[in-house]
């Protein structure tokens, strides 16, 4: 797909996408090392052709997760009947209300001024749902357009899904947010303050763990393909069910979390070049300026 995207953009040719399937697949046997996957450029490639090839995405069946995104990124989208489309200094804030799992707003780094996105665990856990990715795709917009280097401030159990989500057009908001992300000229710091899981995450710093100039998580911070309870679940869903002694079910089942847990620590996500480093809390607000200042 990432040469596809590469040769449409350097022969201006339109590229056309059948979207049909179910995203990554936790708990695979034929991946032996383990790390997230957040870093792959696909999505942001996908997104950076906005605005120069035309792009079409066709569905007929299920499209669910890392499909779904890719389709509601696309300039056209067209689905069958048969289709089930799914995403399973002092700052002043901007539109705080509407869209409140993000916030946005402008601040001064040491007299610098900055746009912000964030956040707000405080509501839906921090979940990017359909209006707060439309709101801060929206908002990246104008500090593109503007000129105003960006920071993004992320702690987020991925994109909210079910019933009320897609009801609220999720696939093509949540898009709308990748499509964003590629596209921006000027820089963008991404801090990982606690969570980072799944597409949400990767939304919320341009599409992909490359893209800002750097990426960062203080020491709490947390990665995975997507939350892991639900990961181990459907990955390990054969196995959990093969124990037909709950107690020793639900041993395995922590088990397996915690083996999760283990392996999206902080300090693993870099070991793995996911992230560019972990950083010291306090560190944070000259990490950034000096992050910007190479720019």
């Amino acid at each position: 797909m990432d040469r596809i995207c590469e040769t449409a953009e350097k022969q201006n040719l339109p590229v056309i996408m059948y979207t049909e399937g179910g995203g990554g697949r936790p708990g695979d046997t034929d991946v032996h090392v383990q790390f997230a996957g957040l870093q792959i450029p696909s999505f942001s490639n996908w997104a950076k052709l906005k605005g120069k090839n035309l792009r079409i995405a066709v569905n007929n069946g299920y499209c669910f997760a890392g499909n779904a995104a890719l389709f509601g990124t696309a300039d056209f989208c067209i689905s069958t009947k048969n289709s089930w489309l799914g995403m399973a200094g002092p700052a002043m804030i901007v539109r705080k209300i509407y869209g409140r799992s993000v916030i946005t707003g402008f601040m001064r780094l040491e007299g610098k001024p900055v746009a912000l996105i964030a956040n707000d665990c405080q509501h839906l856990g921090g979940a990017v749902d359909a209006t707060s990715a439309e709101k801060a795709g929206q908002f990246i917009s104008i500090c593109n357009d503007h000129n105003l280097p960006i920071v993004s401030l992320a702690d987020t159990p991925g994109f909210m899904v079910g019933v009320d989500s897609e009801r609220e057009g999720a696939v093509r908001k949540m898009g709308s947010l990748f499509n964003a992300g590629a596209n921006i000229s000027v820089p963008l710091v991404a801090i990982f303050l606690r969570k980072g899981y799944g597409l949400g995450a990767m939304a919320m710093v341009g599409g992909s763990f490359y893209i800002p100039i750097f990426t960062a998580s203080w020491p709490t911070g947390e990665f995975g393909g997507m939350g892991l309870e639900g990961a181990v679940k459907l990955g390990y869903k054969k196995e959990l069910e093969a124990i037909e002694d709950e107690k020793e079910r639900e041993e395995l089942f922590n088990k397996l979390v915690q083996k999760m847990y283990d392996a999206g620590k902080a300090l693993e996500a870099a070991t793995q070049l996911e992230i560019d480093a972990v950083i010291d809390p306090a560190d944070t607000r000259s990490i950034i300026l000096k992050a910007l200042e190479t720019c």
